[in-house]
Protein backbone atom coordinates (compact mmCIF):
# COMPACT_ATOMS: atom_id res chain seq x y z
CA UNK A 1 0.00 0.00 0.00
CA UNK A 2 2.80 2.12 0.62
CA UNK A 3 4.38 1.31 -1.83
CA UNK A 4 1.63 2.10 -4.22
CA UNK A 5 1.32 5.41 -2.57
CA UNK A 6 5.32 6.56 -3.40
CA UNK A 7 4.13 5.62 -7.04
CA UNK A 8 1.31 7.69 -6.85
CA UNK A 9 3.20 10.85 -5.76
CA UNK A 10 6.03 10.48 -7.63
CA UNK A 11 3.83 10.13 -10.96
CA UNK A 12 1.70 13.58 -9.93
CA UNK A 13 5.69 14.96 -8.85
CA UNK A 14 7.02 14.19 -12.61
CA UNK A 15 3.71 15.88 -14.30
CA UNK A 16 4.30 19.04 -12.28
CA UNK A 17 7.72 18.68 -12.73
CA UNK A 18 6.78 18.66 -16.79
CA UNK A 19 4.41 21.23 -16.93
CA UNK A 20 7.04 23.50 -15.33
CA UNK A 21 9.45 22.81 -17.61
CA UNK A 22 6.60 23.61 -19.95
CA UNK A 23 6.14 27.21 -18.84
CA UNK A 24 9.52 28.02 -18.52
CA UNK A 25 10.40 26.98 -22.37
CA UNK A 26 7.41 28.52 -23.67
CA UNK A 27 8.18 31.92 -21.61
CA UNK A 28 11.73 32.38 -23.24
CA UNK A 29 10.63 32.33 -26.76
CA UNK A 30 7.20 34.75 -25.52
CA UNK A 31 10.04 36.86 -24.01
CA UNK A 32 12.44 37.01 -26.61
CA UNK A 33 9.49 37.47 -29.07
CA UNK A 34 8.78 40.61 -26.99
CA UNK A 35 12.26 41.90 -26.72
CA UNK A 36 12.34 41.35 -30.74
CA UNK A 37 8.90 43.09 -31.34
CA UNK A 38 10.40 46.09 -29.33
CA UNK A 39 13.86 45.83 -31.47
CA UNK A 40 11.74 46.61 -34.15
CA UNK A 41 10.54 49.44 -32.98
CA UNK A 42 13.61 50.94 -31.97
CA UNK A 43 14.66 50.51 -35.65
CA UNK A 44 11.75 51.78 -36.96
CA UNK A 45 11.66 55.30 -34.61
CA UNK A 46 15.46 55.60 -35.02
CA UNK A 47 15.44 55.46 -39.37
CA UNK A 48 12.23 57.65 -38.82
CA UNK A 49 13.73 59.91 -36.32
CA UNK A 50 17.36 60.07 -37.86
CA UNK A 51 18.63 58.28 -34.90
CA UNK A 52 20.96 56.46 -36.56
CA UNK A 53 23.00 54.84 -33.89
CA UNK A 54 20.08 53.83 -32.08
CA UNK A 55 18.50 52.41 -34.78
CA UNK A 56 21.59 50.52 -36.01
CA UNK A 57 22.38 49.08 -32.07
CA UNK A 58 18.85 47.47 -32.64
CA UNK A 59 18.83 46.09 -35.67
CA UNK A 60 22.14 44.44 -35.02
CA UNK A 61 21.32 43.15 -32.08
CA UNK A 62 18.34 41.38 -34.00
CA UNK A 63 21.08 40.17 -36.27
CA UNK A 64 22.59 38.79 -32.98
CA UNK A 65 19.14 36.16 -32.19
CA UNK A 66 18.65 35.96 -36.12
CA UNK A 67 21.80 35.76 -38.17
CA UNK A 68 19.87 35.10 -41.25
CA UNK A 69 16.83 37.56 -40.98
CA UNK A 70 16.93 39.50 -44.50
CA UNK A 71 14.62 41.78 -43.57
CA UNK A 72 17.42 43.24 -41.00
CA UNK A 73 20.06 43.98 -43.25
CA UNK A 74 17.11 45.36 -45.82
CA UNK A 75 17.18 47.98 -43.41
CA UNK A 76 20.62 48.13 -42.23
CA UNK A 77 21.60 49.07 -45.68
CA UNK A 78 18.44 51.26 -45.82
CA UNK A 79 20.08 53.06 -43.06
CA UNK A 80 24.00 53.07 -44.32
CA UNK A 81 22.59 54.49 -47.51
CA UNK A 82 20.87 57.58 -45.63
CA UNK A 83 24.07 58.12 -43.94
CA UNK A 84 26.10 57.90 -47.64
CA UNK A 85 28.19 54.99 -46.54
CA UNK A 86 27.35 53.24 -49.74
CA UNK A 87 29.55 50.05 -49.39
CA UNK A 88 28.42 49.16 -46.33
CA UNK A 89 24.59 49.67 -47.50
CA UNK A 90 25.84 47.70 -50.76
CA UNK A 91 27.08 45.01 -48.69
CA UNK A 92 23.98 44.72 -46.42
CA UNK A 93 21.46 44.56 -49.46
CA UNK A 94 23.63 41.46 -50.98
CA UNK A 95 23.55 39.78 -47.69
CA UNK A 96 19.85 40.07 -47.49
CA UNK A 97 19.74 39.12 -51.85
CA UNK A 98 21.25 35.97 -50.93
CA UNK A 99 19.17 34.89 -47.80
CA UNK A 100 16.16 36.12 -49.34
CA UNK A 101 16.05 37.14 -53.51
CA UNK A 102 13.76 40.30 -53.64
CA UNK A 103 13.20 42.91 -56.28
CA UNK A 104 13.43 45.72 -53.30
CA UNK A 105 16.48 44.81 -52.20
CA UNK A 106 18.29 44.73 -56.06
CA UNK A 107 16.53 47.85 -56.99
CA UNK A 108 18.47 49.49 -53.51
CA UNK A 109 21.43 48.23 -54.84
CA UNK A 110 20.75 49.69 -57.96
CA UNK A 111 19.47 53.33 -56.68
CA UNK A 112 22.92 53.14 -54.31
CA UNK A 113 25.08 52.37 -57.69
CA UNK A 114 22.86 54.93 -59.86
CA UNK A 115 23.96 57.72 -56.95
CA UNK A 116 27.38 56.54 -57.05
CA UNK A 117 27.77 56.87 -60.89
CA UNK A 118 28.08 53.28 -61.59
CA UNK A 119 25.53 53.74 -64.06
CA UNK A 120 26.07 50.14 -65.88
CA UNK A 121 25.89 48.57 -62.50
CA UNK A 122 22.44 50.21 -61.61
CA UNK A 123 21.35 49.22 -64.97
CA UNK A 124 22.20 45.82 -64.33
CA UNK A 125 20.85 45.52 -61.10
CA UNK A 126 17.75 47.42 -61.76
CA UNK A 127 17.34 44.68 -64.70
CA UNK A 128 17.09 42.01 -62.31
CA UNK A 129 14.93 43.86 -59.82
CA UNK A 130 12.08 44.11 -63.52
CA UNK A 131 12.50 40.41 -63.53
CA UNK A 132 10.96 39.79 -60.59
CA UNK A 133 8.39 42.23 -59.75
CA UNK A 134 7.91 44.10 -63.12
CA UNK A 135 4.38 45.47 -62.01
CA UNK A 136 5.44 48.48 -60.33
CA UNK A 137 6.04 51.73 -62.36
CA UNK A 138 8.71 53.92 -60.16
CA UNK A 139 11.34 50.61 -61.37
CA UNK A 140 10.91 51.42 -64.83
CA UNK A 141 11.07 55.53 -64.17
CA UNK A 142 14.68 54.13 -62.20
CA UNK A 143 15.31 51.92 -64.98
CA UNK A 144 14.61 54.88 -67.60
CA UNK A 145 17.37 57.61 -65.94
CA UNK A 146 19.99 54.78 -65.87
CA UNK A 147 19.50 54.50 -69.67
CA UNK A 148 19.34 58.58 -70.23
CA UNK A 149 22.87 58.95 -68.33
CA UNK A 150 24.14 56.07 -70.14
CA UNK A 151 22.61 57.78 -73.69
CA UNK A 152 20.21 54.89 -74.07
CA UNK A 153 17.82 57.45 -75.40
CA UNK A 154 15.55 54.45 -76.98
CA UNK A 155 15.62 52.33 -73.74
CA UNK A 156 14.79 55.32 -71.78
CA UNK A 157 12.03 56.02 -73.74
CA UNK A 158 10.66 52.46 -73.80
CA UNK A 159 10.82 52.30 -70.06
CA UNK A 160 9.06 55.46 -69.35
CA UNK A 161 6.19 54.21 -71.76
CA UNK A 162 5.82 51.29 -69.99
CA UNK A 163 5.79 53.07 -66.43
CA UNK A 164 2.93 55.93 -67.80
CA UNK A 165 0.63 52.55 -69.17
CA UNK A 166 0.85 51.14 -65.96
CA UNK A 167 0.69 54.19 -63.62
CA UNK A 168 -0.18 57.28 -66.11
CA UNK A 169 0.05 59.87 -63.16
CA UNK A 170 0.79 63.89 -63.97
CA UNK A 171 4.53 63.18 -62.77
CA UNK A 172 5.16 60.16 -65.06
CA UNK A 173 3.35 61.76 -67.72
CA UNK A 174 5.76 65.11 -67.58
CA UNK A 175 9.11 62.35 -67.00
CA UNK A 176 8.34 61.18 -70.55
CA UNK A 177 7.33 64.41 -72.24
CA UNK A 178 10.75 65.58 -71.14
CA UNK A 179 12.14 62.94 -72.88
CA UNK A 180 9.98 63.35 -76.08
CA UNK A 181 11.20 66.61 -76.42
CA UNK A 182 15.00 65.50 -75.77
CA UNK A 183 14.06 62.81 -78.83
CA UNK A 184 12.71 66.01 -80.82
CA UNK A 185 9.36 64.41 -80.54
CA UNK A 186 7.68 67.60 -79.93
CA UNK A 187 3.96 66.90 -80.37
CA UNK A 188 3.70 64.08 -78.36
CA UNK A 189 5.63 65.94 -75.82
CA UNK A 190 3.18 68.42 -75.90
CA UNK A 191 -0.02 65.71 -75.63
CA UNK A 192 1.65 64.41 -72.67
CA UNK A 193 1.87 68.23 -71.20
CA UNK A 194 -1.82 68.85 -71.90
CA UNK A 195 -2.78 65.12 -70.52
CA UNK A 196 -0.87 65.83 -67.48
CA UNK A 197 -2.21 69.36 -66.71
CA UNK A 198 -5.87 68.17 -67.15
CA UNK A 199 -5.04 65.74 -64.45
CA UNK A 200 -4.14 68.18 -62.16
CA UNK A 201 -7.15 69.70 -59.78
CA UNK A 202 -8.80 73.08 -60.45
CA UNK A 203 -7.68 74.44 -56.93
CA UNK A 204 -4.12 73.64 -58.16
CA UNK A 205 -3.08 70.82 -56.02
CA UNK A 206 -2.20 67.97 -58.06
CA UNK A 207 -3.56 64.50 -57.40
CA UNK A 208 -2.06 62.36 -55.29
CA UNK A 209 0.46 60.24 -57.08
CA UNK A 210 2.90 57.21 -55.96
CA UNK A 211 6.56 58.35 -55.39
CA UNK A 212 9.18 56.72 -57.26
CA UNK A 213 10.88 53.95 -54.70
CA UNK A 214 13.70 55.26 -53.32
CA UNK A 215 16.40 53.22 -50.77
CA UNK A 216 15.45 55.86 -48.16
CA UNK A 217 12.23 53.76 -47.63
Amino acid sequence: MLGLLLLIALGVWVLLYQKSVDEAGNEVPSKMATRLDRLWEIAHEGLRDRKYLRAEKALLTILRFDERNATAYNRLGILYAKQRAYEDAIECFEIAQSLEPSASSLHNVGLIYYETHKYEKAALAFEQALKLESDLAARYVAYAKVQEKLGNTKKMIESLEKAVDMEPNPQILTILADAYERDNQIDLAQRLRDKASKMILPTGAPKKIQQPRKVVM
